[in-house]
């Protein structure tokens, strides 16, 4: 093992490793402001352009498709470039995308414009995981994935609040202006911080036939689950016919991936690891009890309680104040203990949360509610960061870009059927009751509330399956697979 690059679990954090951590982190705030924050501006946007919401919304789809098709090819990149390299890459993408999109003089220049950044985004992401868990040499990775997180809480918290007010303050445009200071700071930051990469003499070459594959399967199940709620359910072509071209190709890329001679884009056989495939499955459902309420959340304020969306996001900051209170004790108890029983008590902890709006109608008392949003807040807070430390536990160095790529892939495919599952159940409860009707509306969320505690109970079946104590110790050969190279 390293001396250098990393400490005994046990110790804190070798500083190489946290300064590196929070540069990579001050990038990735970029993204995923920006992400949250063009919700709130899809209105402004349409009456500004002069174009229907439904047009406008492929702002949001081109974002994703694009993230969808670029995620795959991240390991490669890491792999023949360097993590430093495509990460400073991602980077500079992402700020072209977001000055063009600042400047844009239509809504197909504004859509062209999102395709870019989203191409940014996918590569971010994935690249940042694989550089600090290599660079740890897998050690202290509770407290490594809790600075990792710290944007993926933030963002879907802070940034409808922050869009309102920039939206309401400065116009549409800002939202994408915001972005370029972080990434001018980045950039250089990334130069100065992030150690060089240690590049292998033989250059890793692009599976081409498995990208070809895999990203276009990727991004057409994301479309097609993102199209669920708009369509109100999976009986749309718009719906069925990306999903079942999308299951095809994956089911093709897994054929072809088990059966070729080179190293694939993603490796599947790491699914033999139980405790990964566990993992795995529990991101799925993190992302739809994480998305799918942080989209039924706001609307219940707004369409129940009528707030705007500013006091909407303040009513909200509750759950993110829990999500940081918790951060730290799960990163610490992960490390020391494995990830099974932090995952049980958050998973606990989130169901207790959700239990009030399940029940909540438009006469609750908001304090109450606010509270046991803390409350959810705190289980959220433990979910992911225990989830993706136990993803990683004993991967050799050359499995960590593959790991990376198949933890993107779960948590965003969880996270858009999340959103568009809830949704769904929500507004065909709503079906043939007037707007007006607020019982009718709030049960309707109740519902929705309800499958979000369903989703929460049936995590508990993976979680079982986690390994139960953090191994290797450091003297362990395969913390060195990690460490060494």
């Amino acid at each position: 093992m390293s001396a250098t690059n990393v400490k005994s679990s046990q110790d804190k954090l070798d500083p190489i490793v946290l300064r590196a951590a929070i540069i990579l982190v001050v990038g990735a705030l970029a993204p995923l402001f920006d992400s949250t924050m063009v919700n709130v501006a899809i209105k402004t946007i349409a009456a500004d352009m002069k174009a229907t919401i439904s047009t406008v919304q492929w702002i949001t789809t081109g974002y994703v498709l694009a993230m969808g098709l670029t995620v795959p090819i991240s390991g490669w990149a890491t792999k023949r470039f360097g993590c430093k390299r495509s990460y400073m890459f991602s980077l500079a993408v992402f700020l072209v995308g977001s000055v063009l999109a600042m400047l844009s003089w239509n809504i197909q220049s504004l859509i062209g414009f999102a395709v870019i950044q989203g191409v940014g985004a996918g590569l971010l992401m994935p690249v940042l995981t694989t550089e600090l868990v290599q660079l740890s040499g897998g050690h202290g990775l509770g407290r490594i994935m809790s600075i990792v997180s710290i944007p993926a809480l933030l963002g879907p918290i802070l940034g409808p609040v922050l869009g309102g007010i920039i939206v309401n303050g400065l116009g549409w445009r800002a939202i994408f202006l915001v972005n370029i200071p972080i990434c001018i700071v980045a950039i250089p930051l990334a130069v100065w911080g992030i150690p060089a990469d240690k590049l292998l003499e033989k250059k890793a070459s692009l599976d081409i036939i498995g990208m070809l594959l895999l990203s276009p399967a990727f991004a057409l199940l994301i479309y097609g689950i993102a199209q669920i709620a708009k369509n109100g359910g999976l009986s749309s072509s718009a719906v069925y016919v990306p999903l079942i071209i999308g299951v095809v190709l994956m089911a093709l890329y897994v054929i072809y991936a088990l059966n070729t001679k080179r190293e694939p884009v993603l490796n599947l056989r790491l699914f033999k690891s139980v405790n990964f495939s566990a993992s795995n499955i529990l991101l799925i459902l993190t992302g739809i009890i994480t998305n799918g309420a942080l989209l039924i959340l706001p609307l219940y304020y707004q369409n129940v309680r009528g707030t705007s969306v500013l006091y909407t996001g303040l009513w909200l900051l509750p759950q993110g104040i829990g999500m940081l209170l918790t951060r730290s004790w799960a990163a610490k108890v992960a490390d020391r203990d494995g990830s099974r029983n932090i995952v049980l008590v958050s998973l606990a902890a989130i169901a207790v949360g959700t239990v009030p709006f399940a029940f909540a109608g438009a006469d609750t008392n908001l304090i109450l509610l606010a509270a046991a949003l803390l409350v959810r807040g705190a289980g959220l807070g433990g979910l992911l960061i225990s989830i993706m430390t136990s993803a990683y536990i004993g991967l050799q160095r050359e499995q960590v870009p593959h790991a990376s790529i198949a933890t993107r892939i779960f948590q965003t495919i969880g996270g858009a059927f999340g959103s568009a599952i809830l949704a769904t159940v929500a507004q065909q409860q709503m079906t043939g009751h007037a707007d007006s009707d607020l019982h009718a509306i709030s049960h309707a969320f109740n519902i929705s509330f309800w499958w979000a505690i369903g989703f929460t109970v049936v995590a508990a079946i993976p979680t079982l399956l986690l390994t139960m104590r953090k191994k290797p110790e450091p003297e362990d050969a395969t913390a060195k697979d990690i460490a060494d190279e």
